[in-house]
């Protein structure tokens, strides 16, 4: 009984535009990227401070 008192609609919306996103995805790209770069390179960083210093 439930299921007969809405019917789900089959509409698709049309798909967007590739071209406008493409920069956006692009520059959230290299973000993502750099900043993964700059985490490694200041874990790096960390550990040769830690290992550097006199125990």
């Amino acid at each position: 009984m439930i299921g007969r008192l809405l019917r789900m609609t089959t509409h698709r919306s049309p798909k967007p535009a590739t071209g406008a996103t493409q920069p956006v995805e692009r520059t959230v790209m290299a973000a993502l990227v750099l900043s993964v770069l700059a985490g490694v390179g200041w874990i790096g960083g960390m550990i040769y401070t830690v290992l550097g210093w006199p125990l």
